[in-house]
C-alpha cells in the first residue's frame, strides 16, 4: 500500500479527480480539480505533478495533437486508489 502514501496530497487529489474525466487534457483536469476543490492551480505546479503521476506509472500521457497532451490513469492508478479507498474506509472516523 505504499503507492498512495508515496504521493503528496496534491498528486493524489489530481489522481482521483483525474479517475472522473475521460482522457482530459491538463487545462480540463485543471478546471475540475479548481471547481472541485476551490482553489486555483498554477500550471507550474500542476505540469510538474502530472509528469510525477506518469513517471510513477499512475498515468498514462498521451498527445491529443502538437499542442495538447492527454491523461488516463492507468491500472496501477486505479489500484492505488482503490488501495487508498479501502485504507480510509477502515478507520473509524469521531462523528
Amino acid at each position: 500500500m505504499n503507492g498512495m502514501f508515496a504521493l503528496s496530497g496534491f498528486q493524489r487529489d489530481l489522481l482521483v479527480v483525474a479517475s472522473g474525466l475521460e482522457n482530459p487534457s491538463g487545462q480540463q483536469l485543471k478546471g475540475q480539480f479548481e471547481d472541485e476543490m476551490g482553489t486555483e492551480v498554477k500550471d507550474g505546479r500542476l505540469y510538474p505533478n502530472l509528469d510525477t503521476l506518469v513517471e510513477q506509472g499512475l498515468l498514462e500521457k498521451g498527445q491529443r495533437d502538437r499542442r495538447t497532451n492527454y491523461y488516463q490513469v492507468t491500472e496501477n492508478g486505479s489500484s492505488t486508489i482503490q488501495e487508498y479507498v479501502e485504507w480510509m474506509q477502515a478507520r473509524e472516523l469521531p462523528a
